[in-house]
């Protein structure tokens, strides 16, 4: 965090954040996860495996799957050339390559059991190496299979947040605002929100973080099925009554956003969490709709390439003041 915002907030500071005033950078990052770096332990022990594979985007999964899948036939492709192509039997002997190749297939080929039967081992270190494989690919592919099944089956609440927060009219004052919306078909059912505002201040010369609970205009909803504007009206009991434009854009300023709701088909609670800082909320600004009907007025279409769109709006003169 780069400036504090040293005079004094009306708000009660709050102490159960979770992060230490002293903390710095984002809290929260983008994706949700805590902006935290562990130390103290190696990174066997800092890191939980099974939660990285889960978190991975599909096609980083994927990736992987297929590059460790190509390493490891290689280096036992490399194991079989080193022992002698002499001892499998239907190997390609025209020339090296062609020695290679055969030999890599018969890799894949032992590591997934497959074994076709043109190219086996012959001798006591060709078949030790190709029955230490075909383990080898057994317990791989048990892991592959949890983990596929694991990111399947977990439950998941599939919202997108808007890229930035605006600071928009509303009721004859002023409100920060940022909208979500599904963007899978699961139905969520009664969804909550939790908003919080990280300021760092000056206190005695020395910045530090308080943390304060904002109140929100609706804070639970019935049913998740098109966006949903969360609204946190600027009045005396908000950290920011009276902040100007040059307060917003100078002040070191974090939203934490929590949204928890009721997943019907897993019969579970989710939770999804995202967070913006000064740089991403825009003051004079108001969402432009993103759902309209039909044309046959039907149904509602929810166009979700305009959850970040909005237009320029002119604010009330805010009579607030800080001291």
């Amino acid at each position: 965090m780069a400036r504090g915002f040293g005079k004094k907030i009306r708000q009660k500071n709050t102490e159960n954040s979770g992060f230490g005033s002293n903390a710095s950078g984002r809290f929260i990052n983008k994706d949700g996860l805590p902006n935290v770096k562990r130390t103290g332990v190696n990174v066997f022990n800092r890191l939980s495996w099974y939660h990285t594979m889960l978190n991975l985007s599909t096609f980083r999964f994927l990736s992987y799957l297929v590059i460790c899948y190509i390493l490891v036939n290689l280096v036992f492709a490399l194991i079989y050339y080193l022992i002698g192509v002499q001892h499998l039997t239907g190997i390609d002997k025209s020339d090296p390559f062609n020695e290679f190749i055969d030999v890599f297939f018969f890799s894949s080929q032992t590591f997934t059991t497959v074994g076709y039967g043109r190219i086996a081992p012959v001798g006591f270190m060709a078949s030790l190496v190709a029955t230490f494989e075909a383990f080898l690919g057994l317990l791989t592919f048990a892991i592959a299979t949890g983990l596929f099944y694991g990111r399947f089956s977990r439950p998941r609440a599939y919202l997108r947040f808007s890229d930035i927060a605006v600071i928009a009219p509303f009721k004859d004052v002023t409100a920060l605002m940022f909208r979500l919306a599904p963007y899978k078909n699961n139905a969520l059912t009664d969804a909550d929100v939790i908003l919080s505002a990280a300021i760092e201040v000056i206190e005695d010369g020395v910045p530090k973080s308080n943390f304060y609970r904002l109140e929100t205009q609706l804070g639970k909803i019935n049913t998740l099925a098109l966006n949903w504007t969360v609204v946190h009206k600027i009045d005396e009991n908000s950290p920011f009554y009276g902040f100007s434009e040059d307060d917003f854009r100078t002040t070191d300023i974090e939203l934490i956003v929590q949204i928890r709701a009721f997943d019907e088909v897993f019969s579970n609670t989710v939770v999804q969490r995202s967070s913006y800082v000064t740089g991403e909320i825009i003051y004079g600004a108001r969402f432009v709709p993103m759902y309209y009907p039909n044309k046959e007025n039907l149904s509602t279409i929810l166009d979700l390439d305009k959850i970040n769109e909005y237009e320029k709006q002119e604010l009330p003169v805010l009579t607030g003041n800080k001291e």
